[in-house]
């Protein structure tokens, strides 16, 4: 039988040293490029924002695709734009790398005419595409914030790893776009997030649910990540709950419950899907908050295989790669409770996702 492989969410003063990191502080040159671009490395800026009306729009800048690591540095950009009544919006930046741009002493990454730079506290980003072009201004009103050192560390030797920086957990976005359909004016809340690594995710995790939601006067980051079956389905959690322009709480002090309800098939992505996921969240004072996901539609579901061709395809199709994402709509909840009795509820329209790498069912107690 082959030996379980060990992975870890460091939180030691060792890891926080051999990574150049300070416990409880986040510097600007974390959200610069943390990559080389090397065979196996990827590395993506993301951003997202809703608005008052229900229009939400995601946009990303890519060093390469996250399923296409084995490649050079290409320089891509993608933004989605969901209207109220659900009508999208798609397009897509494409550039050369001399064309493209990746500081690392902050965050300021250009791909064509695209743009995204920022020092943790405010950020501009420009998307020039042939179909949509936006404009977004982006200031934080919650700190940034890593969950513990930021990475996941996989292998015995730690030589594989996954990392993750919420540089704008929640903030005040004002964004101008054009698209086919016209104009829009926005202002709303906006988040922004950074992510890298040194080998594709499929080989690391089985799935994740990952959201943030503005809850009333709540802010929340939540994430529950299960690593693959040659690390014996280790899970993991992320989280941060604010209120306000203060940081309540983090997953530093390992209280997290994951727990999920109403399960349901999903024939586009052949994955087992649950119509609510819960948190359940104690605060160092003692304070018990629930966070409840309750899902009413998707609003994207894709089959990572759809967007390979040639050789890479045949070669997934081959090994029986079915990865997907999901990315769901609906209704986050936070609830206080004292002495078993709710004190306070807050609902509010939220989005969160589902990626997922493994195969349906090849352990079903994490699936």
């Amino acid at each position: 039988m082959r030996k379980t492989q060990n992975a870890i969410h460091p939180d030691d003063d060792i890891h926080y040293q051999r990574m150049g990191l300070t416990r409880g502080t986040v510097e600007p040159w974390e959200d610069g490029m943390r990559t080389d671009g090397s065979k196996g490395t990827y590395e993506w800026w993301y951003y997202d924002s809703h608005f008052p009306d229900g229009t939400v729009m995601v946009i990303i800048f890519y060093s390469k695709s996250p399923i296409e690591v084995n490649g050079p540095i290409k320089p891509q950009a993608t933004l989605e734009l969901t209207l109220p009544d659900g009508t999208k919006y798609v397009d897509e930046v494409h550039a050369t790398l001399a064309e493209s741009s990746y500081a690392t002493h902050c965050c300021d990454v250009r791909i064509g005419k695209s743009r995204i730079t920022g020092d943790l506290k405010h950020y501009d980003i420009e998307f020039w595409g042939e179909k949509i072009r936006a404009k977004v201004s982006l200031d934080g009103t919650v700190p940034a914030w890593r969950s513990q050192t930021g990475s996941i560390l996989f292998g015995d030797r730690e030589e594989d790893y996954f990392a993750w920086l919420p540089a704008i957990p929640e903030g005040r976005a004002v964004a101008d776009v054009t698209y086919e359909g016209g104009e829009l004016h926005l202002e709303g809340s906006g988040y922004h997030d950074h992510n890298w690594g040194n080998v594709i995710m499929l080989k690391l995790m089985h799935h994740w649910y990952w959201g943030r939601a503005k809850i009333g006067d709540y802010k929340v980051i939540s994430a529950w990540i299960t690593g693959e079956k040659k690390y014996g389905y280790k899970e993991f959690d992320v989280f941060m709950l604010a209120k306000g322009n203060e940081i309540l709480g983090d997953n530093s002090n390992h209280t997290l419950k994951f727990l999920s309800t109403d399960e349901y098939f999903d024939e586009a992505s052949g994955k087992p899907i649950y119509q609510k996921v819960i948190y359940e969240y104690t605060t160092e004072a003692g304070e018990l908050y629930r966070i409840t996901y309750h899902r009413q539609g998707d609003i994207s579901n894709q089959n990572f295989i759809d967007l390979l061709s040639g050789i890479p395809k045949l070669g997934a199709r081959l090994i029986g790669f079915s990865g997907s994402y999901t990315r769901f709509e609906g209704t986050a909840t936070i609830e206080r409770i004292e002495n078993g009795a709710v004190v306070e509820r807050v609902s509010e329209p939220a989005v969160w996702e589902l990626m997922y790498f493994g195969k349906a069912g090849a352990d079903k107690k994490n699936v």
